[in-house]
């Protein structure tokens, strides 16, 4: 007989969404139930390409130190996956001068929280790594632990542990319905009910999709974003043993990474696509943000241009003030929320420990108090919208 009851569920099982069924299932083993609409490994979301920065640069502590605990969150999954994940290259964080993000914005929330940095001026960036061509008025902020999170491999992975612990994950098992049945929830998919004590709602763009089943609406914005992987004839200077991740602070932000993945240099502007919806998205290329991109690299990283190797979309599900969503929903306690905000895979095996947490005990041990669902942005009818990290 198939299986309709378990205690925890959990909807969408992308980056976050397979990192809360790893967390749970490490707890609660075979009452674990994990629903992915479409096939495991899918590209038609947010997290499943090569590659993502992992950092511990950000702009309060309070991201640092959830950074910081996001590095053994990944050190448990990769020794029990017996993989190791996580690519350390160093990262660099740019400032040119006038820019909307000054660089102590960054450095003092490092530096009070421990972690040991270097700011670079442009003669000292492009000593170390001649790849930039820099002008005199950028300086950079090196931070050692900067790397790349391999986001196909890390989600394969958190399946994997899941599934040895014992959790249910099915594939193309859309959700048709949610109804709170008394202290319990109920999940909808097709000829099948499932009776769950707690359900974690890890959907991304169509968060707002499943959130309507209970009378519930978010402030989202979503985006068609893309990165461009360039083949340039200088793939040894871009190896990860030669050039760290970095990322570009400016009215419109930039960021790249070392040859990972494809004989390629990754580059892509962040939040420089188009507004959509997880229905209308495309998987078309935008000629004018690949534009933007190739000019960017011949003004400052003219080495990496090269044939355009391969392009791929991916969406950005963003609350307003860009920060994260990890909470229970205010008139649905047994439902949780988790929303990585379009920076949130460094933190996908986090967010897993976290919510499931929050799912067994009501509380965790990290500060994610500035990702509560009820904030007050997140009631505005027409909120004001600050993407720029």
């Amino acid at each position: 007989m198939k299986r309709s009851e378990y205690r925890y569920g959990v909807i969408g099982l992308g980056g976050i969404g397979s990192g809360v069924a790893y967390w749970l299932a490490r707890r609660a083993g075979e009452n674990v139930l994990g629903l992915e609409q479409f096939e495991l490994g899918h590209d038609r979301g947010a997290s499943e390409d090569h590659s993502r920065i992992i950092r511990l640069a950000y702009h309060t502590p309070q991201y640092v130190e959830l950074a910081k605990s996001s590095y053994d969150a990944w050190a448990i999954l990769e020794q029990e996956a017996e993989e190791e994940l996580i690519v350390t290259t160093g990262g660099l964080d740019f400032f040119p001068a006038g820019g909307p993000i000054p660089l102590e914005d960054y450095s003092e929330p490092l530096i009070s929280c421990g972690v040991p940095i270097e700011v670079l001026d442009s003669t000292e960036t492009m000593k170390r790594w001649p790849q930039w061509q820099l002008t005199d008025d950028i300086v950079a902020l090196y931070q050692a632990a900067g790397g790349i999170a391999p986001a196909a491999r890390c989600n394969a992975a958190h399946v994997r542990a899941a599934r040895a612990h014992g959790a249910t994950l099915l594939e193309r098992c859309a959700v048709e319905a949610i109804r709170p049945i008394g202290d319990a929830i109920e999940v909808v998919t097709g000829d099948d009910i499932y009776r769950l004590e707690k359900l974690v709602i890890a959907a991304d763009s169509w968060t707002n999709e499943l959130l309507a089943h209970l009378g519930v609406e978010i402030p989202l914005t979503i985006t068609q974003e893309q990165v461009g992987y360039y083949a340039t004839p200088h793939l040894d200077d871009f190896s990860p043993e030669r050039f760290p991740v970095w990322i570009w602070h400016d009215a419109s932000d930039y960021y790249g990474m070392p040859v990972f993945g494809e004989r390629a240099v990754k580059v892509a502007q962040d939040v420089g696509g188009d507004e959509v919806t997880a229905r209308s998205r495309t998987f078309e290329p935008n000629p004018d943000t690949l534009q933007r991109v190739e000019d960017f690299c011949r003004s400052f990283l003219p080495s990496a241009m090269g044939p355009l190797a391969s392009t791929k979309t991916c969406l950005y599900t963003m609350p307003p003030d860009r920060d994260f969503i990890l909470d229970a929903l205010p008139d649905h306690p047994n439902v949780l929320i988790t929303l990585g905000a379009a920076h949130g895979f460094k933190f996908a095996s986090l967010f897993g420990k976290i919510m499931s947490e929050l799912a067994i005990e009501g509380d965790t041990e990290h500060d994610i108090s500035l990702f509560k669902a009820d904030r007050p942005i997140l009631s505005m009818e027409n909120p004001p919208k600050t993407f720029t990290m």
